[in-house]
C-alpha cells in the first residue's frame, strides 16, 4: 500500500506544481532512515573516549575502563597485563579506538606546528653542557587533552563536575621511554545538553586552554597568617578567633589554592651551614621558634651558642650517648646490621634527631616522621640540619607511603598509644613495614597495664618479640619486634582479631584512605614483591629483585638519568653542588634521578604523585625513600627545606588538573631556601609562561635552552619578598 502511495507520488510530482510532492517524499524517506538506524544503534547524549599509553605500565589496547581496582596480592612495577596501577590504588585502561573529532584535532594540530609560535631562547651558560636526551620523542607524545578533573577519596578518583579541568598521567623516562611511556592521556568529551545538539545534528566540543595564560599579570603579597614564615597550608589552620589551630590530628588543606608567599623568619635568614658542618651546627635563627627555645633549655643534646644550634657529638636524650644506643640493638638482634640489612629506616616522632644523624654514618637513610602537634616538633631542625623528614598527621589515615617497605621502624620515647583504638596505628606500622622487618620501641617509663596491653596487641598480629631489655647505662627499656614474613602463623591464632583484610584490600592505597583495622595478608609467590629481603646496600640500588617483569627499561631509566646528571646537572648548570643536601624529585619514576646522585653527599625526596603509575614500592626496593602526594595541594613540610627542587614535565602531566596550576609555581617557592635552585624540564609552550612566573617572584633566570619543541630552564630563588 504504501509503495503504491509513493509511485502515485512519483506520477504526480512531474505534473507542473509537483515540487512540493518531490519535497514530502524526501522528508518520508528521510524519517524512515532515521527510524531504522534508531533501532540499531544506542542513543547517547554524551561521549567520553580516553587513550592513555604507558607501554608494559600502562593499560594495554582493548582493556575496559575500571575504577578502585582491586588488589590481588601482587605487586609489579611494570607489567605485561591490561591494567595500570596508580599511586591512589586506583587503575585505568583505555579502549583500542579513537572517536573520530579526536583523529581531526590531532591533524589540524599536527598542519599547524611551529607556526607562529615564539621559541624559548636557546642560550646556554657559556663553557658548560647541557643535554635534553630523549625529550624529542617525549615531545611527540604529548598532545592537547581535555581530562575531566578527579579528586582522590579512600585511595579512589571521584569526578568533581564537568566544569572542572583535567586528571593528567605521568610516564617515565629512559632513551626507550619517552616514546612509549610518557604520552599524555588524550580526552574529548561532548557536553551533555540533554541530547539537543544530536537534535540539530551538531556536536559540541569543551576544549580546554593553555595550562598557564602567558598574557597573565601577577602581583604578589605575602602570607598573612598566623604562623608566619613557618605556615604549611595544609596543616596550619586559622579558627575564627583569630588563633592558630595545628590541625594534628588530620591533613585539611585550604578550599582555595594560596596564592601568598611565605614571609622569611623576622630576624632575617642566612645561607644554611654546608654539609657535613650542619651535622654539628646550624642558624639558630633559620629555625627560632618560641617553643624551641623552652626545649633548648630543658636538653643537652642541642645547645645555642651565639649564632647558632649546636649539637655535640654523641649526644642524646639517652644516657651513654647515642651510638652506645644503636650498638646495644645490634648486640640484642645480630640481624639487624646497620647500614647493609637495614638501609630504609622510619623514625616516628622526630623528638631527636640525633638518631638519624648517627646513622647517616653508618649508611641508613632515616626518614623522620614530624607528627606537627602542639609539642616542638624538631622536623625543620632535622631538615636545615641536612636529614630526610616529612612533616604528616597520624590519626585516622595512612600515611603516605606503600604496603611493606620499610626495613625497620623506630619509635623512641614517642607519645603515640599504640594499644588504643583497637591498635589502629600498630596495625599501620604493621603495613608499611617490610615482612620480616623490625619495630624498635624505646621508653623509659612503661606503666604496667600499658605494657600488659601492648604484649596483647603484638601477640594478636603474630609479631616475635625478639629482645626485651633495660640498658644499664641509659636506663631505657627496649624492644625489638619483628613482623613475620609468612602467613603460615596467621592461620594458628586463636582469636582471629584483627581479621585478615578483603582480598580487594589495596594495601598500597595510603592517599587520604582511613587506617584499617585489619592485616593484609603477606606476599607469598616469587612474582610478589615483599617474599623476599633485598640485596645488601649498596647493591640493592642497581640489582632488580625477581618480582620486576621489565628490568630492561628500568636500566634504561638508569642509564639515562646517569647520563643527564653527569653531562650536565654537575657540571653545565652553575650549581656549586657543594651547597646542595636536601633535594626533592617532583615527578620520580623508578628513582633514576636520585640513583644518579647517589655518590653526591646529598639525599632526594622521590614524590609520586597519585595520578601517576605506582612506583613508589620499586623506590623503596631500591634503597631511596619517598612519598605519594597530589601537587594540587600543599607538601607537607616546613617553608625553606629544600636545596634543589627537579621537575621533569610535570605541568604538562598534571594539564588542568589543578584549579589553579599558578598554585604548584607559588609551593615550589614555599619549599625552596633563599638561594636554592629549581631545574625544570618542560616543554617550550610551558616553560615561556612558566620563565614569566618565576620572573614575577624576583627569582634569577640562570640558563635556559630549547631543542625543538623541549626546554630545560635553570632558576635560581632569591631574598625577595612583596
Amino acid at each position: 500500500m504504501a509503495v503504491a502511495r509513493l509511485a502515485r507520488l512519483g506520477r504526480q510530482a512531474k505534473r507542473p506544481g509537483g515540487f512540493c510532492i518531490k519535497m514530502t517524499a524526501v522528508a518520508i524517506l528521510g524519517l524512515c532512515f532515521i527510524f531504522v538506524w534508531s533501532m540499531f544503534s544506542s542513543p547517547s547524549s554524551s561521549v567520553t573516549t580516553r587513550i592513555e599509553s604507558f607501554d608494559n605500565i600502562g593499560a594495554s589496547p582493548g582493556s575496559k575502563s575500571t575504577r578502585g581496582s582491586t588488589h590481588s596480592g601482587t605487586h609489579q612495577v611494570a607489567s605485561n597485563g591490561g591494567e595500570e596501577k596508580r599511586a591512589n590504588g586506583s587503575a585505568v585502561s583505555s579502549p583500542a579506538h579513537e572517536h573520530k573529532y579526536e583523529k581531526e584535532k590531532k591533524e589540524e594540530v599536527n598542519g599547524k606546528k611551529g607556526k607562529g609560535k615564539k621559541k624559548l631562547p636557546e642560550s646556554v651558560v657559556k663553557g658548560k653542557n647541557v643535554t635534553l636526551e630523549s625529550e624529542n620523542e617525549d615531545s611527540e607524545s604529548e598532545k592537547e587533552d581535555g581530562d575531566e578533573e578527579k579528586e582522590v577519596v579512600d585511595g579512589k578518583e571521584e569526578a568533581l563536575g564537568d566544569e572542572s579541568e583535567g586528571n593528567g598521567e605521568a610516564g617515565g623516562e629512559g632513551d626507550n621511554l619517552m616514546e612509549t611511556m610518557d604520552k599524555e592521556s588524550e580526552e574529548v568529551k561532548l557536553e551533555d545538553d540533554g541530547g539537543e545538539s544530536e537534535k540539530r545534528g551538531k556536536k559540541r566540543y569543551k576544549m580546554k586552554g593553555p595550562l598557564f595564560d602567558s598574557k597573565a599579570h601577577y602581583s604578589w603579597k605575602q602570607c598573612s597568617t598566623r604562623s608566619k614564615h613557618n605556615y604549611i597550608p595544609c596543616i596550619d589552620m586559622e579558627v575564627g578567633s583569630g588563633r592558630l589551630q595545628y590541625r594534628h590530628t588530620e591533613r585539611s588543606c585550604p578550599k582555595v589554592e594560596p596564592m601568598c608567599l611565605v614571609p622569611l623568619p623576622r630576624d632575617g635568614y642566612g645561607p644554611p651551614v654546608p654539609w657535613p658542618e650542619s651535622k654539628e651546627k646550624i642558624l639558630y635563627k633559620n629555625v627560632e621558634h618560641p617553643k624551641l627555645a623552652v626545649f633548648i633549655k630543658e636538653h643537652s643534646w642541642v645547645m645555642k651558642s651565639g649564632e647558632y644550634l649546636t649539637f655535640p657529638q654523641n649526644q642524646s636524650e639517652l644516657k651513654g650517648g647515642i651510638l652506645h644506643y644503636l650498638e646495644s640493638i645490634e648486640e640484642m638482634v645480630p640481624d639487624i646490621e646497620w647500614g647493609k640489612n637495614i638501609r630504609v629506616v622510619l623514625d616516628i616522632g622526630c623528638t631527636d634527631s640525633t638518631f638519624g644523624a648517627s646513622l647517616v654514618d653508618k649508611d641508613v637513610l632515616t626518614l623522620a616522621l614530624g607528627l606537627k602537634d602542639d609539642l616542638v616538633d624538631l622536623a625543620q631542625v632535622a631538615l636545615e640540619r641536612g636529614f630526610p623528614a616529612l612533616v604528616s598527621p597520624f590519626q585516622n589515615r595512612r600515611l603516605p607511603f606503600p604496603s611493606g617497605v620499610f626495613d625497620a621502624v623506630h619509635c623512641g620515647g614517642c607519645t603515640i598509644p599504640w594499644h588504643s583504638n583497637g591498635g589502629k596505628h600498630l596495625l599501620e606500622m604493621n603495613r608499611i613495614l617490610r615482612p620480616g622487618g623490625y619495630f624498635v620501641l624505646s621508653t623509659k617509663h612503661d606503666s604496667f597495664e600499658e605494657e600488659e596491653a601492648m604484649a596483647k596487641l603484638t601477640a594478636s598480629i603474630c609479631w616475635n618479640i625478639l629482645a626485651h631489655k633495660t640498658d644499664e647505662v641509659s636506663d631505657v627499656g627496649v624492644k625489638i619486634y619483628q613482623k613475620p614474613d609468612s602467613n603460615d602463623i596467621y592461620d594458628l591464632r586463636r582469636k582471629k582479631y584483627p581479621p585478615l583484610c578483603k582480598e580487594n584490600e589495596n594495601p598500597d592505597a595510603a592517599w587520604y584512605v582511613p587506617v584499617k583495622t585489619c592485616l593484609h595478608p603477606i606476599p607469598s609467590a616469587i612474582e610478589q614483591r615483599g617474599t623476599e629481603w633485598p640485596e645488601e646496600w649498596p647493591k640493592r640500588l642497581e640489582r632488580y629483585p625477581d618480582w620486576l617483569s621489565d628490568k630492561d627499561k628500568l636500566d634504561a631509566d638508569t642509564k639515562h638519568w646517569k647520563a643527564i646528571v653527569d653531562k650536565s646537572y654537575l657540571t653545565g648548570l652553575g650549581i656549586d653542588w657543594s651547597k646542595i643536601r636536601n633535594v626533592m624529585d617532583m615527578k620520580a619514576i623508578y628513582g633514576g634521578f636520585a640513583a644518579a646522585l647517589a655518590q653526591q653527599k646529598v639525599w632526594v625526596m622521590n614524590v609520586v604523585p597519585v595520578h601517576a603509575p605506582d612506583t613508589l614500592p620499586f623506590i623503596f626496593e631500591r634503597g631511596l625513600v619517598g612519598t605519594y602526594h597530589d601537587w594540587c595541594e600543599s607538601f607537607g613540610t616546613y617553608p625553606r627545606s629544600y636545596d634543589l627542587l627537579h621537575v621533569d614535565h610535570l605541568f604538562s602531566r598534571l594539564k588542568n588538573r589543578c584549579k589553579q596550576p599558578v598554585s604548584i609555581v607559588v609551593e615550589m617557592d614555599r619549599l625552596l631556601q633563599p638561594g636554592g635552585w629549581a631545574i625544570i624540564r618542560e616543554k617550550v609552550e610551558v616553560l615561556e609562561p612558566l620563565e614569566g612566573i618565576l620572573k614575577s617572584m624576583h627569582w634569577e633566570i640562570r640558563m635556559t635552552y630549547a631543542q625543538g619543541k623541549e626546554g630545560i630552564l635553570c632558576a635560581q630563588k632569591t631574598l625577595w619578598r612583596p
